[in-house]
């Protein structure tokens, strides 16, 4: 199985299986694997979930038409990591400055919850799109982008805890370069934020931490 992202990617059955269900449903819809968005020269990179059926599945790109990505965009805006403070549609004027977006799992998956089998066949993306362009600082949304990075690095699953706001530098593996550095933050789902789990004042805490290691260093 090839390492490099394709559009056409049918490795998880049952995941090939809905997207082509939600295909003869929405023919307008992308509904297809959704590729990484941003700078390729990024030192930051975002890691997601997953793309969300009305939104990234919808457009074809990460966090875009969606609820949670209405946090995620206009924060990035206010760090100077976005040109635009919201973000609606693939063709639109968003650029994304020294930052790029990736989800862990780059199909749709029913009830937006993937299973393990399939998040490790699609962490070959991940580790691919890693060593193509090593960042410097990765922001996990949730606890299994914070293990699907681990695993792209090759590091046990245990070795870093997940938690809101937690700091980790990676310690150095075979494909892990040392000091690169893990952010943690729930993910920005409508679900956290409507019930307050992730407040934007916790988000922008996040992100302010960031851009300040990515000034200093």
């Amino acid at each position: 199985m090839p390492d490099s992202f394709r559009l056409e990617c049918r490795d998880c059955p049952r995941l090939a299986g809905f997207l082509d269900q939600v295909r003869s449903a929405h023919p307008d819809y992308h509904a297809r694997p959704v590729p990484a968005f941003g700078d390729a020269g990024a030192e930051f990179l975002i890691v997601g979930l997953a793309p969300g059926m009305h939104g990234a599945n919808r457009t074809g790109r990460p966090f875009t038409g969606d609820h949670a990505g209405i946090l995620l965009y206009r924060t990035l805006h206010e760090f100077g990591f976005a040109s635009l403070p919201e973000s609606n549609s693939a063709g639109d004027a968003l650029r994304l400055e020294n930052c790029r977006i990736s989800n862990a799992v780059k199909c749709l998956p029913p009830q937006n919850k993937p299973l393990p089998e399939e998040i490790r066949c699609c962490n070959r993306y991940l580790a691919a799109e890693l060593r193509r362009q090593p960042p410097r600082v990765i922001l996990a949304l949730g606890s299994v982008a914070h293990q699907a990075v681990l695993m792209a690095y090759g590091l046990k699953r245990a070795s870093l805890k997940f938690a809101h706001h937690a700091v980790h530098t990676l310690p150095p593996a075979p494909a892990s370069p040392a000091g690169i550095r893990l952010y943690d933050s729930y993910h920005c789902s409508r679900y956290n934020t409507q019930t307050r789990r992730l407040t934007e004042t916790m988000f922008q805490a996040v992100l302010r931490d960031i851009a300040a290691e990515l000034r200093a260093r």
